[in-house]
């Protein structure tokens, strides 16, 4: 179970003489410059990275991406790790029609009076990548739409996922296959079941130096 926070006080981070604040807070992201967000919503102390491009997507408690990330149509999970140049949810072309082009979806660009194909781009919003709690995507990878990425599972730099990832599963590669877990079944289902991500920011901070310290078998026996 969670540390008990009330020594803390709820969602109240408390600091050592001579530290200074805290960059991240509870009430707004930061955002560095030069980024571009459409209709998106983040949680808790998140952060994005100097030139992301972050379009229809939610982002869970502490998760956050590194410079030039590119993700839309995603639901990201809390405590996600997102490396710089990092693409989630690429946008497709049409495939079936006679032209891959830009200008039979969106024609408001090319012709006067002329609206975009709405319902093109409502399809493309609704093939959403999901990204679990806890995991790593490393830099340079690629998650293709429509793919779920599960809880402390790891992307490998440079891969490109085309199919789901299994929690606590490490891939690599082009397409990406698994490489191995990283616990076994058992730690990784007791980790899924303990939800730390779930702990208040207080509880946090109580158990910072357990999960510096403590290997995920013995953090478990600690706290389930």
């Amino acid at each position: 179970m969670a540390p008990d926070s009330d020594a803390f006080g709820e969602d109240i981070f408390v600091k050592m003489k001579g530290i200074g604040m805290a960059r991240l807070t509870a009430t707004e992201p930061y955002v560095h410059s030069d980024c571009t967000i459409t209709q998106s919503e983040f949680g808790r102390y998140c952060e994005i990275g100097q030139g992301s491009r972050i379009a229809y997507t939610s982002f869970g408690d502490y998760s956050y991406c590194d410079r030039f990330t590119d993700i839309a149509n995603a639901t990201v999970g809390k405590f996600a790790n997102i490396a710089s140049a990092v693409r989630i949810g690429a946008t497709d072309h049409p495939m079936g029609q006679a032209s891959l082009h830009h200008f039979h979806y969106r024609s408001s660009d090319y012709f006067d009076g002329v609206a975009d194909d709405a319902g093109f781009f409502e399809r493309r919003r609704a093939r959403r990548v999901q990204i679990g709690h806890d995991t790593w995507i490393g830099h340079g990878a690629q998650i293709k739409p429509e793919v779920r990425i599960g809880h402390g599972a790891i992307v490998a730099s440079g891969a490109i996922v085309t199919k789901d990832v299994p929690d606590y599963h490490i891939v690599a590669g082009v397409p990406a296959t698994p490489m191995r877990q990283r616990f076994s079944p058992d730690i990784a289902a007791r980790l899924i079941a303990l939800a730390w991500w779930d702990w208040s920011h207080a509880a946090l901070q109580q158990g910072l130096a357990d999960f510096r310290n403590l290997p995920a078998a013995a953090f478990l026996a600690k706290y389930e």
